[in-house]
């Protein structure tokens, strides 16, 4: 067997042997294959695809190429969640907690935000003091202990698919769904749930820019799922305008410390609502939506949710008085306003712009090695279906370079289409894959 054959094979559009991938992917870990062989294969692969089996045999292979993490002394059924990523998406800063309130352990390893999406671990990271980069042996006392912890992705869990990821973005095949879905679920079979809640947004602030393709993926995730004995639910979200209304790292911790206090914007209610639902229910702790969605508004109600954030970060080195008095994070030096010139109803909110915006202001990388200005951001201050007129205030810019400032203001401007006409309000829950 060498990589030439197993190129050549996929090139003619024949269907590659569990032994064949297992040594595309060893081979190309360890160095014996050659990026630009690698290459070939991917671009062989994205344009004449895999079949389920193929699919599977290398999301398992890259979950095998690194750590897998070994969860049975925690003694219970853990279930993992992921989102699929964008703009505005604060929901496992809320969700983690709130789950871990509820008698449920949570061990969540996070990413960091890479161009216009936000990463939860540089969320995270914007609370003094909070320690993302803990040992393993911490990680797993955390959760015994108190339940619920969030860390980085700092072990050495599917490196092959990190490898590949890389090798995809630079040759124009990330956009291929049997190549995300191998991508997405071999990070969460390494990272050893037995049982999985997958976000899928879909939208202009998403990967996948129409609901079909999102099915689509979810679909292909599900199959892998009973494939690698991972019993996977996705969850399709609207991801057409930002999630909930504040977009930057320190900007979003707020907004979902507020949301743990009782302010919850609605489209982010639905969604932390919907996905903990399905934990509860995979858990084996509930069956019933409506009783499971009163046991989460009633945890929040009470305060208990908010207690078990504070717990969470004070744990791992957090300071907890800032998420007891939010005035003491740093704030942007200017916060402007930015105000319609129309009367009407919002059409539309593109929420890439928005997130691009967000990301030129220093929110974002675009770049692996940029620094991220905690502070700086975006707040929306208005939703699709809402009524405007001339004069209102549709948005606050933070930002702490005053030269962007009008430039992110008019292109905000221009991404927001008002209209004469009424424009019904998104819905946020698409549908369910399971």
């Amino acid at each position: 067997m060498n990589i030439l054959e197993i190129i050549a094979k996929k090139r003619d559009k024949k269907e590659l042997t569990r032994e064949e991938i297992q040594y595309f992917v060893k081979g190309y870990t360890n160095g014996e294959v050659e990026d630009y062989q690698a290459a070939a294969l991917v671009m062989a692969i994205y344009l004449n695809g895999m079949n389920d089996r193929e699919i599977t045999d290398l999301t398992i292979e890259m979950a095998n190429s690194g750590e897998i993490l070994d969860l049975s002394s925690l003694n219970e059924t853990i279930v993992d969640k992921h989102s699929t990523g964008g703009v505005g998406d604060k929901v496992s800063l809320i969700l983690c907690p709130l789950i871990s309130s509820l008698g449920i352990k949570v061990a969540k390893m996070s990413g960091r935000g890479l161009g216009f999406t936000g990463g939860t671990v540089d969320k995270l990271e914007s609370i003094p003091g909070y320690n993302t980069q803990i040992q393993m042996n911490e990680f797993l006392e955390n959760v015994k202990n108190i339940g619920v912890s969030m860390i980085s992705q700092t072990l050495n869990l599917a490196p092959a698919d990190k490898k590949i990821y890389a090798l995809r973005d630079s040759i124009s095949c990330v956009d291929n769904i049997a190549l995300i879905a191998s991508s997405i679920m071999s990070k969460k079979i390494a990272s050893g749930a037995e049982k999985i809640v997958l976000d899928v947004t879909v939208g202009s602030g998403a990967f996948m820019k129409n609901v079909e393709d999102g099915r689509k993926l979810a679909r292909k995730m599900i199959e892998i799922g009973k494939l690698a004995n991972r019993e996977t639910v996705c969850v399709l979200t609207n991801m057409d305008e930002p999630l909930g209304y504040a977009i930057g790292n320190t900007l979003e911790v707020i907004e979902a410390i507020n949301f743990l206090k009782g302010n919850m914007p609605e489209d982010l209610r639905q969604v932390v609502f919907e996905l903990a639902n399905y934990m509860i229910k995979l858990s084996g702790k509930g069956n019933d939506d409506t009783q499971n969605k009163e046991l989460i508004l009633s945890n929040i109600k009470n305060g208990k949710a908010y207690e078990k954030f504070i717990e969470m970060i004070g744990n791992q080195g957090g300071d907890i008085s800032y998420i007891k008095d939010i005035s003491k994070f740093e704030k942007a030096k200017y916060i402007e306003q930015v105000k319609v010139n129309e009367n009407g109803y919002i059409q539309s909110i593109n929420a890439q712009t928005i997130g691009q915006l967000a990301c030129y202001l220093g929110a974002g990388r675009i770049k692996k090695s940029d620094k991220i200005d905690n502070s700086v951001g975006i707040i929306m201050n208005s939703k699709v279906g809402q009524k405007v007129c001339q004069g209102d205030i549709v948005a606050y810019i933070h930002a702490n370079d005053k030269e962007k400032i009008e430039e992110v203001k008019e292109k905000l401007l221009q991404t927001i289409l008002i209209e004469d006409k009424p424009k019904e309000k998104i819905d946020t829950i698409i549908e369910i894959v399971k």
